[in-house]
Order: structure tokens, then sequence, then C-alpha cells
């Protein structure tokens, strides 16, 4: 029995060997790199369905952290594991970020890591077995800002570009945000993650421009949204955001709980918020070719 058992548990980390990978960002060191350390490589990890569950859809998951941090489990691996079920690629994004005393990563940094993260998702649609143009991103909290920001500043790529990648577009298909950080400029504003990001003396031209409810246009991809009214990030983030999607007539869902403090990931304690992954998944479903 116990031979058994070690027998079980050696194929499970050869199944789970196979069925996730590794890829560093930029395999010749990153743009504005600050050093050789694992910080300074962005890097996605890919989780793969099961063959016979497989849509062909993917998602790349930014989790959040305040730019100072990940939260790699709750808000990456656990969301992952989520997808697969569901039959959907899912690509947890290690980003570049800052330090609490502003001397590390901040932006273009990050944008840059998102924008690439997406084009090289999408130069290995034919081999990863995805749809190109089923490639949506999500975030949380800070990363939920970065995912905002790839999906109102995306651009179509390099056609002179001699590298493959780089001719890829970096637009998402879908957008999901959960208790997102959206906008700089306002009394709402998440002055801490709008200072380590920006620095202590960013312009109001730089803080106006990465706020991202000012970027969204009739381009901008079908979103979805969820908040707390108990959250630090104050829902009127996504409000404003909601507002923005609907001005320009882009197909939007917000959802917005009483009840359910910051960073609950998907299994918030609370039982009457319970079932927003739920709605999520309705509403993937409803936008055709992500679920089966």
């Amino acid at each position: 029995m116990k031979k058994t058992l070690i027998i079980l548990i050696f194929l499970s980390h050869i199944i789970l060997a196979q069925d996730t990978l590794k890829l560093y960002l930029w395999t010749e060191g990153a743009p504005l790199a600050q050093g050789s350390d694992e910080l300074d490589k962005p890097s996605v990890t890919v989780w793969f369905p099961a063959k016979e569950k497989a849509t062909g859809a993917a998602v790349i998951i930014c989790p959040g952290g305040g730019y100072v941090t990940l939260a790699l489990d709750h808000e990456g691996k656990q969301v992952a594991k989520w997808y697969n079920e569901m039959g959907i690629t899912a690509i947890v994004l290690r980003y570049r970020y800052g330090t609490w005393d502003h001397k590390k990563y901040q932006h273009p940094a990050p944008f840059l890591d998102v924008s690439r993260a997406m084009r090289l998702v999408r130069s290995k649609s034919k081999e990863w077995k995805i749809n190109p143009e089923k490639i949506g991103i999500m975030g949380f909290s800070a990363g939920g800002h970065l995912a905002s920001c790839l999906a109102t500043m995306w651009d179509g790529g390099n056609p002179k570009a001699t590298n493959a990648i780089d001719k890829m577009s970096s637009k998402p298909n879908f957008l999901a945000l959960v208790y997102p950080v959206i906008t700089f400029r306002t009394k709402h504003a998440f002055t801490f993650g709008r200072g380590v990001l920006l620095g202590d003396n960013a312009s109001k031209e730089l803080i106006d421009s990465m706020s991202t409810e000012m970027r969204v246009t009739t381009n901008t991809p079908p979103t979805f949204i969820m908040y707390t009214d108990e959250d630090d990030i104050n829902a009127m983030n996504g409000i404003l955001f909601y507002s923005a999607l609907k001005e320009n007539k882009v197909p939007a869902e917000l959802h917005i709980y009483e009840r359910g403090a910051h960073g609950y990931g998907l299994y918030p304690k609370d039982e009457r918020i319970a079932d927003w992954t739920e709605r999520l998944k309705n509403w993937l479903r409803n936008r055709g070719g992500y679920l089966k």
C-alpha cells in the first residue's frame, strides 16, 4: 500500500510538470532590467486544461499586490486551476513591481511586461492549441489596474519587427477585473499604489494618463467588473470604468456586493458573495466560444 502511494505521488508530479510551463518574457533580458535576479526577469507560468476539456480559449492572469509584491497563490495559481476546470488555458503573469521605498520598478516596466505577455501568448496560439481571437486578461487589485491598462492602451503590433512576437497584437479579447485599482486622479485614488508605480512627484499628465477610466474607447474589449462596498479600493473605481465603457457602447457587466473586504480571491469567507465566480462563468458563457 505504501509503495503504491509513493508511485501515485510520483506520477502526480510528472503530470503537474507536463501540464504547466514557465517561460521568461524575454530570453536575453527584459527592457529596463535593473539586474538579473528573478524579480528582474518577468515570466509567465502556463496552466493547461485537460485535452478533453479544452475550449481553445485562454486568459492571462495578473495577480495583485499593490505594485510591491504579487499574490501568486490565491490571485494566481488558484485562479489558473479554476479556469482549467472550465477548459480554458490560464497564464499567470509574474510582472515586475516596485518596493516600499519606490526604488525598484515603476511605469512603464509592468506595462511592457503585460504587453509582451499578450504578444507571446498569441504567438504560441498554434503550438498551445488556443484561438488567437479568444485570449482575455484578468486582474486583481493592482493587477486589475495593469490589466485595464492593457485593455485601454493595446496596440496592433509592429509588422516590420524581425521578432515574430513583436508582430503580434497586444489586444485582449475580454477583460475581467476583480476589485481593481482604476483611477489615480480622483478622490477615490489608491494613492500608495500610484506613488509606487508613478513616483511621488508624478505630473498631472502622467497621473491622468494612467487613470484608465480616461482611456476607454469603442475598441476596449468586453469587460466584467466585480467589487464590494467594504473594499479598501472604493467601488467608485469600478463605477467610473463601467460608466466609460457604457459611454463608448462596450459590452460590460458590473457587480457590487455589500459585504467583503479586499483581497479574498476566488474564495471569500462571506458566503453572501461566494457566487461571484458563477457570475463570471456565466458572463464568459454569454460571450460565446469560451466555454463548452
